[in-house]
């Protein structure tokens, strides 16, 4: 249930601010909403992940009279890298840092605990800003579209990995770990993340910011051996390298690689471009050293198969096996197409996971959203036929590559704002309040944001938690719990 807002907690109060102050935007029970007065330029940012501190660190950067207001469902910041990246990856989430600096920049505000598209509408937003860019990721599952996929044991690598990394809308996943087998359908980065959250000692984890809750269950667990399956060959595996070789290098594991996957594939690797033919060396020393390696537990790729039903136990309620299409290549390098030879094979497993792929939801009636491609139509980041509406991130552009290319891809929709802004193809000769034009309407709805000041307070309560358990943080999973110590 929400917390009730106080009456006045909207009210708009001018105060003086300097340059190293950070009062701007702060939302308190009982001091209400403190604004200075605004720059002339309102830009606002639909999702508080990677692309959306990128796109507003760019913007912020680049014009010196733009307020911009960063807007996250969610009470606490920073999207997919605190809820996406592995937790024993965590020279990956030093780019918080970077974030952080922009969050706290004096032209800059963070409101959480707003639904955009439930508590305010985007055309609300777009009344009130003379700029709105969506960057709010990509929270859907692409479905397999087999019988048997909504059994039970059959999970998506999305609410696993969200599970796992304490994302507040997965905590009630509970994955039921008490088989020796899964198999992970994909072959990406993600899919090896979760092979190894799977097969890790637990003594690899106890030190990161993986939930307790996932810890102890991982500590129960009777997962012994991961399958990671493909629809096309070792040199089309989607996975980069550094993921390989962890996996290749987990302690208390040997690899469970079938030679006749890789048939002709020594062959073909003067042919092979430098990166990709690092990986393939590298899968072929695994499939060579296999047999010396010692571990109790087994991981392997699976090659050339794809799904075709996830089989249920006698009883009919949960998976019992896989049953997968034996495919064979038709061209070669990376356009080669999976074709089924019409052999199939069954493998007995508790677990499924599917890897496949996150996608974009539309947000908005009002905005546009091509559903087969799950992005919002764009040129650039210019949103189709909508002058000073944008896009950034995986709404742009699908949900392709690691941070760094969303960086790049945010930069590029931030200089899009700004050249749109500067050549007056967006109207400034329009006076926006902004904020002050949709704080109202989130107080007459009942919706209170959290600012950054206010994620700052559970930001240091998770700190304090897990400095406790010899954690760099423990994470709260559940959302009135935040808002509770973020109010407090």
């Amino acid at each position: 249930m929400r917390l009730l807002v106080k009456k006045s907690l909207f009210s708009i109060a001018k105060c003086t601010r300097t340059p190293t102050s950070n009062t701007v935007g702060k939302f308190n029970g009982h001091r209400g909403l403190c604004t200075s007065p605004d720059p002339h330029t309102k830009v606002c940012i639909v999702g508080g992940g990677p692309a959306g501190f990128y796109t507003a660190q760019h913007i912020v950067k680049g014009r010196p009279d733009v307020q911009v207001d960063v807007y996250e469902r969610l009470p606490v910041p920073f999207g997919l890298v605190r809820f996406g990246v592995a937790p024993d990856h965590p020279e990956v989430k030093n780019v918080i840092n970077t974030f952080t600096q922009t969050a706290q920049h004096e032209r800059c505000r963070f409101l959480g605990n707003v639904t955009v598209g439930k508590d305010v509408s985007v055309e609300e937003l777009r009344r009130a800003y003379h700029a709105v860019v969506l960057s709010y990721g990509a929270e859907g599952n692409r479905s397999m579209g087999v019988p048997g996929e909504h059994l039970s044991g059959v999970y998506s690598a999305k609410d696993f990995v969200g599970w796992y990394n304490g994302l507040p809308y997965n905590k009630e996943l509970r994955p039921d770990l008490s088989h020796d087998t899964a198999v992970i359908l994909g072959q990406g980065n993600v899919a090896l993340d979760v092979a190894r959250i799977l097969l890790a000692p637990l003594d690899m984890l106890k030190t990161t910011d993986i939930t307790q809750v996932a810890l102890d269950a991982l500590a129960g667990s009777q997962v012994r051996r991961v399958l990671i399956v493909g629809r096309r060959g070792p040199m089309q595996v989607a996975c980069t390298i550094k993921e390989l070789r962890e996996m290749v290098n987990l302690p208390g594991t040997q690899p469970d690689l079938l030679t006749e996957d890789f048939h002709g594939v020594q062959e073909a690797l003067k042919e092979l471009a430098r990166p990709r033919k690092r990986l393939t060396e590298l899968m072929l020393k695994a499939l060579q050293e296999q047999g010396a390696r010692q571990g109790d537990r087994k991981w392997g790729f699976r090659f050339l198969r794809g799904p075709l039903e996830v089989l249920p136990t006698p009883e009919g309620t949960r998976a019992a096996a896989i049953r997968l299409a034996l495919n064979k290549l038709e061209g070669s390098g990376e356009g080669a197409r999976a074709v089924p030879t019409g052999e199939v094979e069954e493998v007995p497993c508790g677990i499924v996971i599917s890897s496949i792929g996150y996608k974009s939801l539309p947000i908005d009636p009002a905005v546009p959203f091509d559903p087969r491609k799950a992005i919002v139509p764009n040129n650039m980041g210019r949103v189709q036929d909508n002058t000073g509406l944008y896009c950034s991130g995986w709404v742009k552009t699908g949900p392709t590559g690691v941070i760094a290319t969303t960086m790049n891809n945010s930069f590029d929709t931030g200089r899009v704002v700004l050249q749109d802004l500067d050549s007056g193809a967006v109207d400034l000769t329009e006076a926006k309040p902004g904020l002050q034009g949709i704080a109202p309407l989130l107080e007459k709805r009942g919706v209170q944001p959290v600012s950054f000041s206010d994620w700052e307070k559970i930001n240091s309560e998770e700190m304090k938690r897990g400095e406790a358990q010899g954690k760099p943080r423990e994470k709260m999973l559940d959302v009135q719990e935040m808002l509770s110590v973020a109010w407090s």
